[in-house]
């Protein structure tokens, strides 16, 4: 890697740890004044970061996961921020130069050809499955793809979702996690495990042997979890990690619930707006079925999805704050 690309990839993994503290700001429904506040730092000032006119430091980072209760994301980014912008020494033949954990996060070797998400409600449970078109735009084989699982049952009210996760805690038996590569089963292992946030390692192999990505090639993975209704608020929530060509995002509900579906993007340079076009909606075989879709959607945007059920009248209003 020579010094431009160490440019880049610093400039990106700063990028990425500013994207996770206003993902967090956000869940948590925080404003930029209030989180600054909390954090005690000048009103501007996560404005700042979250903009990339301030570089992130470790004292903003360690502030900014013990405000958000980011089950360490936030502190994970700015590791990898740390890593980025230190200098690799030349090491003893006997070890082995300092790497990223997760070097396609900055060093731009995956391009997801089309990103797919559809989400399925049954009544009681809520089944996420994700098919993503990699391609390896780098120059080394890739055997791994990092997926994450966050959920919160109460956004706005950060103290309560934490209570709520410590006594009700996603469980692997429960997210019945699956994961494929054209057909064939994926190996995963966690990466992080707690109460309401997991990121887990694809692994492009499984007992009957290894098929990396390899460079120039594109290849379709999809995985698929399962979270209860009293573990899942009422917004699904997509982030642009990585170059993005196509994102599509489904809702199906069933239809005698009379689901109703709105949405905002954000970005790095702008605060919630409406999204530009709506959710198209169509009814088959008695579930109403929401579509939306964009084309080219830039690094670290996000786009949220939020619903409520207008003919449930048996669901308390307490109740219908769900992720």
């Amino acid at each position: 890697m020579d010094a431009r690309d160490d440019a880049l990839a610093v400039v990106q993994a700063a990028e990425a740890f500013a994207a996770e503290v206003a993902h967090w700001r956000e869940v948590r429904g925080l404003a930029k004044r209030e989180l600054a506040r909390r954090m005690s730092f000048d009103p501007s000032y996560v404005s700042h970061v979250e903009s990339g006119r301030h570089k992130p430091t470790e004292d903003f980072a360690r502030r900014a996961e013990e405000t958000l209760n980011a089950g360490k994301a936030i502190w994970n980014r700015w590791l990898d921020y740390d890593t980025a912008r230190t200098p690799v020494t030349p090491a003893p033949a006997v070890s082995a130069p300092r790497r990223s954990e997760q070097p396609y996060a900055s060093g731009s070797a995956i391009v997801v050809e089309h990103d797919a998400a559809r989400l399925d409600f049954d009544g009681r449970h809520y089944r996420l499955t994700m098919r993503r078109l990699l391609r390896n735009t780098g120059s080394e084989p890739i055997t791994r793809y990092l997926i994450r699982i966050s959920v919160d049952r109460y956004p706005n009210e950060p103290e309560r979702s934490n209570a709520h996760y410590r006594v009700h805690p996603l469980t692997w038996e429960e997210l019945a996690l699956t994961a494929s590569c054209q057909g064939e089963a994926m190996r995963w292992q966690a990466k992080h495990d707690r109460d309401a946030f997991k990121e887990v390692w694809l692994r492009f192999e499984n007992d009957e042997g290894r098929f990396p990505l390899y460079p120039g090639d594109s290849v379709w993975i999809e995985y698929a979890y399962s979270v209860g209704e009293e573990k899942w608020g009422r917004w699904f929530q997509r982030a642009v990690r990585l170059p993005t060509e196509n994102l599509t995002v489904e809702l199906v509900f069933p239809a005698r619930f009379d689901p109703a579906v709105w949405g905002t993007e954000t970005s790095m340079t702008a605060e919630a707006a409406p999204l530009r076009t709506a959710p198209v909606q169509r009814e088959e075989n008695g579930l109403r079925i929401f579509s939306w879709s964009t084309s080219t959607p830039a690094l670290h945007a996000r786009y949220r999805l939020e619903w409520r059920f207008r003919a449930r009248p048996e669901r308390k209003a307490d109740e219908g704050e769900f992720r």
